[in-house]
């Protein structure tokens, strides 16, 4: 199963392909799509939208996940990146990828064993599942790899919970 990853952003987009190999999680391709900050947010989230429709064209991902949005101060920055989201979701569902969201919390939660564990943490053990030499830069990749084991861990034990739910 491949799955990718998305930390969703205006500035930037970390992306993450991992082929799920039985218990293993293998890097596939990862990295981010960058936009020019004093660049119009129309031609920044179109620029958004295409370089993810051709990242989903070419690998070929069976599920996507993105991580959920949280703000908690800056309106105009959270309205932005929701509408990148939103072009983000958008390029998935037109594929007719099944799409998982989680929160920062349930990603923490299912990387290192504690929901409020340190960003650094979550890179090292991100590092660690995917057997890379170095924390992937910035750290939106290393957050859309951690999305994408996230979700192949999720979805393992959500396919055996409905398993043993439908016997």
């Amino acid at each position: 199963m491949r799955i990718l990853g998305i930390d969703p952003g205006i500035a930037i987009v970390g992306f993450g392909f991992i082929d799920k190999q039985g218990s293993k999680c293998v890097p596939v391709q990862y990295g981010c799509i960058q936009t020019e900050a004093h660049t119009p947010e129309e031609e920044r989230l179109l620029h958004v939208y295409e370089a993810m429709v051709q990242l989903i064209d070419k690998y070929q991902p069976d599920a996507v996940a993105l991580e959920k949005l949280f703000f908690n101060r800056n309106v105009t920055t959270a309205m932005s990146v929701s509408q990148a989201r939103g072009v983000l979701v958008l390029a998935a569902a037109q594929r007719n990828l099944p799409i998982s969201e989680y929160t920062p919390m349930q990603i923490k939660q299912a990387m290192v064993g504690y929901g409020k564990a340190e960003k650094r943490q979550v890179q090292e053990m991100t590092k660690m599942f995917l057997k890379l030499q170095a924390i992937p830069k910035p750290d939106d990749v290393a957050d859309a790899l951690a999305v994408a084991i996230c979700h192949a861990h999720s979805y393992t034990l959500n396919s055996k919970l409905n398993e043993v739910l439908r016997t």
